[in-house]
């Protein structure tokens, strides 16, 4: 149609770039779509961060992870909900843990697990020195309801209190935050961004229950595989992407070997380079 209009004479440069870009986006998207092999790839996505060793200059660094997975799930159309959040002292954050709902959620955002290192000149140092910290990121595939996740109840612990944030000052004047740990494994979650302590202790479950699916999982992978030198196990050590700031600009995936210069569109969430390059050397790695 485009180009019989333009064959007589009809300016249609704009039309015709508008169409060529909406065919290569779904181009992208039906590449993209083929790399996702794994049972849970489409399911919704529980995604944690927390700030390494350092106290302000780590918190506020996971407080920019946590914006920047915020604008790329506006970007692929995902919605988001803040299940938990610890603010830090001064700054940042001591914790995060957010749910993401849409299709493939967690196939895409899987890759982000690992931890991820920041350089930069320090905006809390007077003397404008140079600073490297670091945040984890563990995602894990949210449990639908056909799934059986074996809890029995006398192993959890579960705590309320009340909801606090910056400074002292209450979100919430009943004790609604509720905080579950799983006392044979040690993990612990917590959830406070409901009023209602129904809610809250519904959310922790999902988390928890996505928690010990994962951890199943890599049991099960432990026993045919022989994971006790996997690269995949998720440690402080184990970076998977640096983010440099100063004194040059650069954030470079340490699998994929991606580089990017552009930090600032990175960081608002444009993330579809690295994840999907990721996505690419998984697949090379299982054929």
């Amino acid at each position: 149609m485009l180009l019989e209009l333009a064959r007589e004479g009809e300016n249609v440069d704009r039309e015709f770039e508008q169409s060529l870009a909406a065919f290569g986006k779904r181009l992208g998207d039906a590449e993209l779509q083929m790399l996702f092999f794994e049972a849970d790839d489409i399911r919704n996505a529980i995604l944690t961060i927390h700030p390494g060793a350092g106290g302000t200059e780590s918190q506020d660094w996971a407080q920019i992870l946590l914006r920047m997975y915020l604008r790329y799930a506006e970007r692929k159309g995902y919605k988001t909900e803040v299940l938990d959040l610890q603010p830090g002292e001064e700054a940042g954050l001591k914790s995060a843990t957010l749910r993401f709902e849409g299709d493939y959620a967690f196939g895409n955002l899987s890759q982000e697990s690992g931890v991820h290192r920041l350089v930069r000149i320090s905006p809390f140092d007077a003397n404008k020195r140079r600073h490297t910290s670091f945040a984890a990121v563990f995602v894990f595939p949210e449990v639908d309801e056909d799934i059986e996740v074996g809890i029995n109840p006398e192993d959890l612990r579960i705590d309320t209190y009340r909801a606090g944030g910056r400074g002292g000052q209450h979100v919430n004047v009943t004790d609604s935050a509720v905080r579950i740990t799983h006392i044979p494994t040690g993990i612990v979650v917590q959830c406070q961004n409901e009023r209602s302590q129904h809610k809250n202790k519904a959310s922790a479950m999902k988390v928890l229950k996505a928690r010990l699916y994962e951890l199943e999982k890599k049991k099960q992978m432990k026993k045919i595989e022989k994971m006790e030198d996997a690269k995949t196990d998720i440690a402080w050590g184990n970076q998977i992407r640096s983010y440099v700031l100063h004194p040059y600009r650069l954030i470079k995936d340490l699998r994929s070997k991606v580089e990017i210069g552009d930090t600032d569109r990175v960081l608002d969430g444009d993330l579809d380079d690295f994840i999907k390059a990721s996505l690419l050397l998984r697949k090379k790695t299982a054929s």
